[in-house]
């Protein structure tokens, strides 16, 4: 049972698709509607998180970042020294064991 849809109901959607676009279309059909759904759902994750498409199309090559060394015993010490990382691309501040960027979605070294 499908959204409330029995085997027969289903197997009578799926002849009248069959017969209005016919065998040849069916993939071409397939293909848009998928590319839909994974444009809403691209959507409903909301403008927080650039799609990844998006992410990879605006991203600017990272710059060359110098670190220096700094204390354990440094009170004002960066973020560095407590375990975390900077994105390369976008700059936001990571967990140490994350692989990817919250943000951008982009590698961390």
């Amino acid at each position: 049972m499908f959204l409330g849809l029995g085997a027969p109901e289903l197997i009578f959607i799926l002849i009248v698709v069959l017969v209005i676009f016919g065998p040849k279309n069916l993939p071409k059909l397939g293909k848009s509607f998928g590319q839909t759904v994974k444009g809403i759902r691209e959507g409903m994750e909301g403008e927080d998180k650039p799609a990844k498409a998006d992410a990879t199309a605006e991203s600017k090559p990272a710059e060359d970042v110098v670190v220096e060394h700094v204390d354990a015993d440094d009170e004002d010490a960066p973020a560095a020294a407590e375990g975390k990382k900077f994105c390369g691309s976008c700059g936001a501040e990571n967990p140490a064991d994350n692989k990817f960027c919250k943000s951008c979605g982009a590698k961390l070294d």
